[in-house]
Order: C-alpha cells, then structure tokens, then sequence
C-alpha cells in the first residue's frame, strides 16, 4: 500500500471519526487551512458538501493530504449562472497563498450565445506569473475553451485534471476527450491541492478524489 494511500485512509478515518460522511460516490476531504474564504460543511439530499462563500480575491481551501507530483484530482463541482461572479475549480501545485496552478469553470459561459465567450468555459491559469489576462493576451484560445456537452451552469459537473510533470489534461461533464490540454507553466513542483473558487464567487464541492500516479518501478 502507497504511502498516499494510507494517508488518505487516515484522513477517511479521521473524517468518519469528526462525523464527516462518506458515499459510494467519494469521500468529503479534510481541510488543513482557507486562503480568502470561510469554508462550511452543508448536507443536501442526504448527502454532505464542503462549501466556500463569496469574497472579492481569488480564495481556496487547501486539503489536508500529501503534496501530489503527478495524477488525477476528480470532483464534482457547481456554481452559479451569475456572469462575471461565478469561477469555481481545483487548484494544484500549491506552494504557499499566492504561488499555485488551477483550473476552473466558468459556468455563466456554458449556455451562452455569445461565441467567443462560450469557448471561454474552462482556464488553466498559474499563478501569479501566468493569470488569465495574460495568458488570454499573449496566447489566445490555448489556455481556455469550451466544454462539450455544454453542462447546465447551475448543476454539478465533473471535473477530472490529468496531471503529468509537463501537461494538464482536463475533463468536464464526463466527457470522453479532454476539452483543454495544456502544457504546465512555472516549475511544476508538487504542491498541495486545493478547492479553489475566484473573485467574487462562492462554490460547491463534492465527491474529491486524489489519485497520485504509481511510482514507476514499484
């Protein structure tokens, strides 16, 4: 058994012992600190959600496991059909408050009929040398893009980060091809993860799964 493992099994058990729940469909993680953000635990249809609030800043919250080189990170994740108010998605590579990469929604675009902004659905960004606005200045269409099937903004969508030494593939609203895939920018060294949500905008989590790629020669 993987030392990961073992550490999310403790985090499960220590969870289970706070009276955090567990699902057939995942695990509601441990939060180890919040960066500009309250963060809550709600229950809905019998099912527990970890829940960050509204501020203006980019926030997160930062789950309590081992820093994570290589592998996949799954939630379920919902925000609003609010434009400009409503970014929520997964951050990684978390080295401190303000150095990080991230992915997110922008759910006031899934529906959209404006086309430019409907292939603006999905970011990667890594921060703070490569935010949005530069990456959508010096490199535009590379960083972002659309998500296919187009989700309903206001319900939960999947989303499902690859995550190599060098490249970021992302998968949303459980589709089969990734609709961003990306090369890392910045050092790409291993860091914490995180439930992230961006100015303005609150967010829904559930079901977070982190799965570190196998050491190779085990």
């Amino acid at each position: 058994m993987s030392t990961r493992t073992v550490t999310l099994l403790a985090a499960l058990s220590a969870a289970l012992a706070h009276g955090t729940r567990a699902s057939a469909q995942g695990t509601t993680p441990l939060i180890a600190r919040t960066v500009n953000r309250a963060q809550t635990t709600v229950q809905e249809q019998g099912r527990t959600i970890m829940r960050l609030d509204a501020k203006p800043g980019d926030g997160f919250a930062v789950v309590q496991s081992a820093p994570l080189a290589e592998g996949t990170l799954e939630a379920d994740v919902r925000g609003e059909d609010v434009p400009q108010r409503s970014f929520v998605g997964l951050a990684f590579a978390i080295q401190n408050d303000s150095m990080y990469e991230a992915v997110y929604l922008r759910p006031f675009n899934f529906r959209t009929p404006d086309t430019a902004r409907a292939k603006r659905a999905v970011q990667y960004v890594s921060q703070p040398t490569w935010p949005w606005q530069r990456l959508r200045t010096e490199s535009p269409g590379k960083y972002e893009g659309p998500v296919r099937p187009i989700p309903d903004p206001t319900t939960w969508v999947h989303l499902r980060l690859v995550i190599t030494k060098t490249r970021v593939s992302v998968y949303a609203n459980d589709g089969d091809e990734p609709e961003l895939v990306v090369t890392r920018l910045g050092d790409a060294k291993p860091g914490q993860v995180g439930l992230w949500v961006g100015n303005n905008s609150r967010g829904d989590f559930r079901n977070v799964k982190i799965t570190p790629t196998a050491a190779s020669g085990r």
